[in-house]
């Protein structure tokens, strides 16, 4: 049996220090990957719940309005039958007119940008599609790249005013 002496073993501690200090901070980078992809995720759930909220905004504006968006007036586009998408109004420009649809749709694609998106995002996009008896369908679209997310998302409510 060897006895190892005070001489040998100098150092031994510190190493011990060193590796403890590695195993802390790969767990301490573990804890901050965590942290950035829960952040991430939280972002992409607050833009699906903003898209829903913004959905029943522009739904609670049309039962105000309901002989306007049974006469159609709200209704951005037609329904594509292959891709299950209605015709999209991405910004506020491109929607004229003064009547109250109008207004109402116009406000609304603006709040979609504040609340989703930024003025300046082209992806961000609401749709509005009702019949004469009131059967409407409302899409919000955005990217979700950027939170994560695998990239346009949409949201669709479907309800009778």
């Amino acid at each position: 049996m060897k006895i190892f002496s005070k001489r040998t073993q100098r150092g031994v501690s510190l190493i011990e220090v060193l590796v403890a200090l590695l195993v802390t901070s790969f767990g301490l980078l573990g804890m901050a990957a965590l942290q950035a992809r829960a952040i991430k995720g939280n972002q992409s759930s607050m833009q699906k719940t903003q898209a829903t909220v913004m959905s029943y905004y522009i739904l609670d504006a049309m039962r105000v309005d309901r002989s306007s968006a049974k006469l159609l007036n709200y209704n951005t586009g037609s329904l594509d039958s292959v891709t299950g998408r209605i015709g999209p109004v991405c910004s506020a420009a491109t929607v004229t007119g003064t009547t109250l649809a109008k207004n109402n749709l116009r406000d609304w694609i603006t709040a979609l940008k504040e609340s989703i998106g930024n003025s300046a995002d082209s992806t961000t996009c609401g749709a509005v599609l009702c019949d004469a008896d009131g059967n409407c369908r409302i899409q919000v679209r955005w990217d979700d790249t950027r939170a994560g997310g695998l990239g346009v998302q949409i949201v669709e409510t479907y309800t009778r005013l």
